[in-house]
């Protein structure tokens, strides 16, 4: 591993880094940043461009399992604090391979493995779009959709709430047609949610093949797109609440679908994942 030290914030990898963080998901590079999430993008086989650590911080190289062609810059921590975005920036940082999905991808199991893919229409929250990938991946969702008007998975934000999830779950931004056009063709029965009047999910089939649509955070599903689904599922609240937060419900969804699968294949324990 060879390092070698920088002084400059002319550096051109710097500014490879600031173009990175300033436009995520934009280019052939993604800004990921502290040891962890670094970590985790390799574990998911992405390829390391470029490595960057504050002086003083050598000792964090060694737990990871950096390639040897991957180029490490050492820099005086406050030009990496100038750098990065976050409000107490991690003392490395990195810029990684974007990941690229395709339909393909989403649907390459299902003739072994009923699709369960969650739809996000106009989520904003970045937050919670990553805790819908973590979920998704811990309940054995075989991908995420995302339509016009959500959040970019590849914010920051989105990636760190993901712990990882986002480097290995498929994820497609799409239209809405092409969504419902390829489920259906697939298919896949969509169901819509509402926070009441609809059917409760532990009512529903989510074993055979299923999309789980989840909209806004304070509009929920647009009426547009809830009609074109097959139909509507809801939560039974017994607490005098008049909504869940848009990925705590998608991620009891997500469990129960994950548990009828389970008990389906003969297996009544908790669904694969859910220990994370």
């Amino acid at each position: 591993m060879a390092v070698r030290i920088v002084q400059s914030k002319q550096n051109a990898r710097l500014k490879e880094l600031r173009r990175a963080l300033a436009r995520p998901g934009s280019g052939e590079f993604l800004a990921v940043e502290g040891p962890n999430l670094i970590a985790e993008a390799l574990r998911a086989g992405l390829r390391l461009h470029c490595l960057f650590a504050a002086q003083g911080s050598e000792r964090l190289l060694h737990a990871l399992s950096i390639p040897p062609e991957c180029e490490v810059l050492l820099l005086p921590k406050p030009l990496l604090n100038a750098t990065l975005t976050t409000e107490t920036p991690q003392p490395v940082a990195a810029l990684i391979e974007t990941p690229h999905w395709t339909w393909a991808d989403l649907l390459k199991h299902a003739r072994t493995q009923p699709p369960l893919l969650m739809v996000l229409a106009g989520l904003q929250d970045p937050g919670n779009l990553g805790a819908i990938l973590r979920s998704a991946e811990a309940f054995g969702a075989t991908g995420v959709l995302s339509l016009p008007g959500t959040v970019s998975a590849w914010n920051p934000k989105a990636v760190r709430a993901s712990a990882g999830s986002f480097f290995r779950v498929p994820l497609l931004a799409v239209s809405a047609d092409e969504c419902f056009t390829r489920l259906r063709q697939a298919g896949v029965r969509l169901w819509s949610t509402a926070a009441r009047g609809a059917k409760s999910a532990g009512l529903a089939n989510l074993a055979g093949p299923a999309a789980l649509l989840i909209g806004n955070e304070g509009n929920g599903v647009p009426s547009e797109l809830a009609s074109r689904a097959a139909g509507a599922l809801t939560i039974p609240c017994p607490g005098p609440v008049e909504s869940l937060n848009a990925a705590v419900a998608a991620s009891i969804l997500l469990y129960e679908a994950s548990r009828q699968r389970a008990t389906q294949a003969g297996d009544p324990s908790s669904p694969r994942g859910a220990r994370r």
